[in-house]
């Protein structure tokens, strides 16, 4: 962050775009390339060299027959959130975060969703490996929901993990109202902590008047690196205590929702492990201070409490000014010792030769240029879609099935 200020600081206007556009242009391309990846991984499941990761990332989830129903209402409705003044948002089932919907692998979601908003809306399961007609892409997998519409989306998830839902229409605006929510799949046999905890990271751009600033596109911020607010949250408070017994060992799954903001936790001497990245185990736990969470991002920590009497602080220092997130207050009765196995040991194969020996299938162009109703557009090999996604998009990329493929970003 101290060497982007330098640049803008020591550049003159013209030169200080190209340079910002360029750093934007880099974080592109390293969402572009995990999305390659990604897209390699589901087209080429059965290729011989895909049984070393048959174990880790499995092409589908037996059912077993067990279906959680939840019901969702996106409307808008005011909450005590922030410093705890009431705040006009808008909401799933009137709480910012929303509801955090919990099932177990192997289970079934289906979520009947009501759009009780002013514009149509969509669910995306954010993360989590649906089927295309739930994915909730507007006009591409299923109509807008309109005002007054409902939907039904139903799906079994083939992995476990920490995954989101949010809108996929207008959502640098209606995220940014407050919808979004928590998707934990467990694993069919959860690991033992004493509690399974969520803190959703969140920025809140607010206005003087103290209420959420309307202009959710601008040119400053599409030029940038995205919506920068001005008041961090977790889980819609500011810097909120979580109060832990001694010796107790807890599950804690960052989420970040921010539209532009990079979180980098810091939870000091508590010797915090990240054991999961995105929904999916790490081969091993490392430690969490200091791994980054850009938008959408999620991170599983392991961690124990320390002795009684003990109040810590867990510190965003992503920025030059360091954050309280908020703080862990230890008292109480001690727990006795919980010292199962971390569920950090997947099977991570081994990608340098097989990638080696993959042929090109298709290369992208990122860029930027002047133009469309907020001033600049991002463009994919020269095209642009829209702030609605109503515009033809590129032909379908079509990789051939069960064989690696590379795709160049």
């Amino acid at each position: 962050m101290e060497a982007r200020t330098r640049v803008r600081l020591s550049l003159s206007p013209q030169r200080r775009l190209g340079a910002v556009l360029a750093c934007r242009a880099e974080r592109l391309a390293a969402r572009a390339r995990l999305l390659a990846t990604l897209l390699t991984l589901a087209a080429c499941q059965r290729s011989p060299e895909m049984r070393e990761f048959a174990g880790s990332y499995p092409s589908a989830t037996a059912p077993t027959g067990v279906v959680r129903e939840f019901a969702l209402t996106a409307a808008p409705t005011e909450l005590p959130l922030l410093d705890g003044r009431r705040l006009a948002v808008w909401a799933y089932n009137g709480q910012v975060p929303g509801p955090t919907l919990r099932v177990r692998l192997g289970e079934t979601v289906r979520v009947t969703f009501t759009n009780r908003l002013p514009q149509p809306t969509t669910i995306h399961w954010h993360g989590v490996r649906v089927p295309n007609r739930m994915d909730g892409v507007p006009g591409v997998t299923q109509p807008p929901i309109a005002p007054g519409e409902s939907f039904v989306y139903e799906f079994t998830p083939p992995d476990a993990g920490t995954f989101w839902f949010h809108p996929h229409l207008r959502a640098s605006e209606q995220v940014e109202r407050g919808l979004f929510g928590v998707l934990i799949v467990e694993d069919a046999e959860p690991p033992p902590y004493s509690r399974d905890l969520v803190w959703v990271l969140d920025d809140w751009l607010i206005d003087r008047d103290g209420t959420i600033a309307a202009a959710f596109n601008t040119r400053h911020d599409l030029a940038h690196d995205g919506r920068w607010g001005n008041v961090v949250t977790v889980n819609g408070q500011v810097a909120p205590t979580l109060a832990l017994r001694p010796g107790e060992r807890i599950r804690l799954r960052l989420l970040n929702v921010a539209n532009g903001r990079i979180f980098k936790p810091d939870f000091g001497a508590l010797g915090a492990k990240a054991i999961a990245v995105d929904g999916l185990y790490a081969a091993r736990p490392i430690d969490a201070n200091g791994v980054e969470l850009a938008p959408g991002n999620r991170l599983d920590v392991d961690l124990i409490a320390p002795a009684a009497g003990e109040s810590l602080a867990v510190t965003d220092r992503c920025t030059r000014q360091p954050i309280t997130l908020g703080h862990i207050a230890v008292d109480g009765a001690p727990m006795a010792p919980q010292t199962f196995a971390s569920p950090a040991r997947a099977h991570v194969p081994h990608w340098s030769q097989t990638l080696s020996q993959t042929p090109l299938r298709w290369s992208v162009a990122l860029n930027a240029r002047a133009g469309g109703p907020f001033g600049i557009e991002w463009t994919l090999n020269g095209e642009v879609m829209t702030h609605d996604h109503h515009t033809a998009m590129h032909p379908a990329l079509q990789l051939p099935r069960g064989e690696f493929s590379r795709v160049r970003f």
